[in-house]
């Protein structure tokens, strides 16, 4: 049960801060030999994540009825992630990509283009902004996030910033088209599952739905409460900081 508490805090709080949440989960998986890294538990973990992001933006999907334009620009921002994500899986890459030289640098390279991407000036909104264009240009580099330690929230934000979208802004577009990819995750899983014929769910599973949900529900609510007063500088120094690390002992 520790564990899943564990796993469920990285998968709340690292899944929507720009430090990557799956480099987190491999690397704390894998130093602590935990034994939970089952399908389920994963599906669990993230269904939480994708419970609060939908319960957090209700309001919003509930426009989506009405404002149908953004509805698509959403979902046409996430094919590309999910296209090549299906493809990485079908060719096998996904483990080839989770060692530790590839966690570390991408954990620092693309914390620093965190930081080049916070210094672009502010000049557009999400109401006024937000094209078709843009939704194209974020979706690309969502593609990055397909390796670990380069931060799906990391790199939509950094993204949304070089297009001179606020800090909130960048934010909130993150967390929407992180819907789409969400479900993704979850449905391709729940496919798997259906395949293997083990649909067996126990306590730790929904323990695993509950406390992603609040641990997630809570970083949404906290973080764009932060962006709106401060920039980015911590979490690059923290991802500068834990990539320099993980390189020192990838390298001995």
């Amino acid at each position: 049960m520790l564990e899943v508490i564990f796993l469920s805090i990285i998968q709340g709080v690292a899944e929507f801060l720009p430090v990557s949440s799956s480099a987190h989960l491999v690397l704390i998986s894998k130093y602590f030999n935990f034994n939970n890294e089952s399908l389920t538990l994963d599906i669990s973990l993230h269904l939480g994540s994708l419970l609060a992001i939908t319960f957090y933006y209700k309001r919003d999907l509930v426009g989506f009825l009405v404002n149908r334009v953004l509805f698509y620009k959403i979902l046409f921002s996430s094919i590309p992630v999910i296209l090549f994500g299906y493809i990485l899986i079908r060719l096998d890459l996904i483990n080839f990509l989770r060692s530790y030289k590839v966690i570390g640098w991408s954990t620092v390279l693309f914390g620093a283009l965190l930081y080049i991407s916070d210094l672009a000036k502010i000049k557009k909104t999400i109401n006024n902004d937000f094209k078709y264009s843009s939704a194209f240009y974020i979706g690309l580099f969502q593609i990055l996030s397909l390796i670990p330690g380069v931060s799906r929230s990391g790199i939509t934000i950094t993204a949304g910033r070089f297009l001179n979208f606020s800090r909130s802004d960048s934010a909130k577009i993150s967390f929407l088209i992180s819907i789409p990819a969400l479900s993704a995750v979850s449905f391709f899983n729940i496919f798997n599952l259906y395949q293997a014929n083990n649909f067996d769910l126990s306590f730790l599973n929904l323990s695993a739905v509950f406390l992603s949900f609040i641990f997630s529900y809570i970083t949404i609510k906290y973080f764009l409460i932060y962006v709106k007063k401060f920039s980015l500088t911590i979490f690059v120094i923290y991802r500068i900081l834990l990539g320099s690390t993980i390189l020192f002992f990838s390298y001995l």
